[in-house]
């Protein structure tokens, strides 16, 4: 009997064509049929709405102090600043955290405040305001108020042990509530908001530290403050940018505007440590959201995955090109010792997970190693998903505990089968997609049971088939230049806006195809529908990788090559037989 859990072929999901509705549309705002499609699936159903995600402004930005949290967290701030009191801002190692501290430190002391920064150690600390870090924190940094970013949600005993000590705690953070709330003496978290039309709760860390300057500054101009009246905020905004398209965020509602004009201050006015950065990635004029994706944001990462995350701070702070480009080399050296031993552990992942994978019976993947590294399991867990599409918890040791990252797929709530197994965990938090825990190695199987019983309970064969959402069928001659220069208005691309997908029908190659690269990984392709041909690029094609016999479809994404002049190309997604 067939396995209705096991992994098939890729489903195509098309949207249905609203076909008036893409007519007025289209008349009315003048763009073309295939762009309202795209945002028509994107949610967008009126002209208004359209123009608004087609040109994000910053002035569309919701008033800061609607935050919860955001008035209480203010006049602490200021009371600091009126008693020269110290703030130690409480970060954390990633790139999300990083940029938040970064945007705060450089607020705070150009408006006079007497700020540090502080970044647990991945390996020493662990994640968050954990007691071991904040014991550090104070022996470095003797100070009455800690203000804890990207972390703090779920600390409540650690903030009452601070509140006894007399240390003031404010906590920024954009991470899902616990049972209960820390005690802080403010706490500044969009998810204490409604569930609906709340304008913060896609937010990450760093876009509510931008939210929280602009709240500072707003008040300081209504006391008169003079420096508060000069001072521009925009320049933080390739920091809000960094962090955003680091954290996967949606990139829709705030997250647009903010990245959106951020990348613009990343191309036209980048900071030193940013503009360093860019070169060891060799990467051109015009940054996009994907090259801060897979380019620069992995650079900044990578201090924090294997040792400390302050050099990675240290670049973004840097005063000019000098001090940036050799904490910049630094980072790249710790990227390409990640990218080393990352490749190792996701081979023996591999390895171990195929040795024993039973798709009747893992309907998610637990595995541990405690010689695994634990800065890279994350991305460990990442690459597990994408092979057999189920979520993935990897563990590795961490003295007499394990410690690990897991990430989910659609359908499956990561956060919430961790809630429901806090029994056997030492801790554990994070996103339906993506969380991170602890637990003693007695426990990891019980734990691997209990995650397989609840989803043999609620999940559907349907959750575990791969799915391919396009948005929409389109002739070849059809893509043009022009067409794909309307369809770049729907940029930045991210979470909640990704690269439009589209498909093709009964096609058929005009020649062989042709290796190309280095190590003749990659392949190019001509193909017709009869009437117009393109060219396509498939990326790490494996050795045997060839199209259907007979005439095919086509799923793809599409972009304009500048290389000598402008055209068409098409980059592979997938391919199956036209059905007749």
């Amino acid at each position: 009997m067939p396995n209705p859990f096991t992994p098939g072929p890729s489903r195509w999901i098309l949207p249905p064509v609203a076909g008036e509705v893409l007519r007025q549309l289209s008349a009315t705002l003048v763009i073309p049929k295939v762009l309202v499609q795209c945002l028509l699936n994107r949610g967008f159903q009126d002209a208004d709405s359209i123009r608004g995600f087609l040109n994000p402004r910053l002035k569309s930005l919701a008033d800061p102090f609607l935050l919860p949290g955001m008035e209480a967290g203010v006049s602490r701030l200021l009371q600091a600043r009126a008693a020269a009191e110290p703030v130690v801002i409480f970060g954390d190692y990633d790139a999300d955290g990083i940029t938040a501290a970064a945007i705060l430190n450089q607020f705070l002391c150009d408006l006079n405040w007497k700020a540090q920064v502080f970044l647990p150690h991945r390996l020493e600390e662990g994640y968050g305001l954990s007691k071991g870090g904040v014991r550090k924190c104070l022996d470095r940094y003797p100070t009455r108020l800690i203000f804890a970013v990207a972390c703090g949600t779920t600390a409540c005993d650690v903030v009452e042990d601070l509140q006894r000590a007399g240390v003031d705690v404010v906590i920024l953070d954009h991470h899902q509530l616990g049972p209960t709330l820390p005690n802080a003496c403010a706490f500044i978290n969009p998810h204490v908001g409604p569930a609906t039309a709340n304008p913060f709760l896609n937010l990450c860390s760093a876009g509510l530290a931008f939210k929280f300057a602009h709240a500072l500054l707003k008040r300081l101009r209504e006391l008169g403050d003079e420096a508060a009246f000069v001072y521009d905020l925009k320049p933080l905004l390739d920091l809000v940018a960094v962090g955003s398209i680091a954290d996967l965020v949606p990139l829709i509602g705030e997250n647009r505007a903010l990245v959106s004009a951020g990348l613009e201050r990343l191309n036209s006015s980048p900071r030193p440590g940013l503009l360093a950065l860019k070169e060891i990635a060799a990467l051109g004029e015009k940054i996009e959201s994907q090259d801060v994706a897979f380019k620069l944001a992995p650079r900044l990462n990578a201090a924090g995955r294997l040792e400390d995350a302050t050099q990675a701070f240290d670049l973004l702070a840097a005063k000019d090109i000098e001090t940036a480009r050799p904490l910049a080399d630094a980072l790249q050296q710790h990227n390409q010792a990640r990218q080393a031993l990352e490749r190792g552990i996701i081979q023996e992942a591999l390895s171990a997970i195929a040795a024993a994978f039973d798709p009747l019976r893992d309907f998610i993947i637990v595995a541990a190693n405690e010689q695994w590294h634990l800065g890279v399991l994350g991305i460990v867990a990442s690459r597990i998903v994408r092979e057999y599409h189920r979520p993935a918890i990897i563990l590795g040791g961490d003295g007499q505990v394990f410690r690990g990252s897991g990430r989910s797929i659609d359908g499956v709530d990561l956060a919430e089968l961790l809630r429901n197994s806090t029994d056997l965990l030492l801790a554990h938090g994070g996103h339906p997609m993506a969380a991170g825990l602890s637990i003693a190695p007695e426990r990891i199987v019980d734990f691997r049971d209990r995650l397989n019983r609840l989803l043999q309970d609620i999940a559907t064969p349907d959750v575990f088939i791969p799915k391919l959402r396009l948005d929409a069928s389109v002739n070849f001659s059809s893509l043009t230049v022009d067409l794909l220069t309307q369809i770049a208005k729907l940029q930045p691309y991210g979470q909640g806006n990704l690269v439009p997908k589209f498909c093709s029908s009964s096609l058929r190659l005009t020649g062989p195809p042709r290796r190309f690269g280095k190590t003749n990984t990659h392949l190019r392709f001509n193909l017709t529908d009869g009437k117009s041909t393109l060219e396509m690029i498939q990326w790490n094609a494996s050795p045997n990788f060839a199209p259907p016999a007979q005439l095919f479809d086509l799923a793809y994404t599409a972009e304009i090559d500048t290389y000598r002049e402008p055209k068409v190309i098409l980059k592979f997604l997938d391919w199956k037989a036209t059905a007749f």
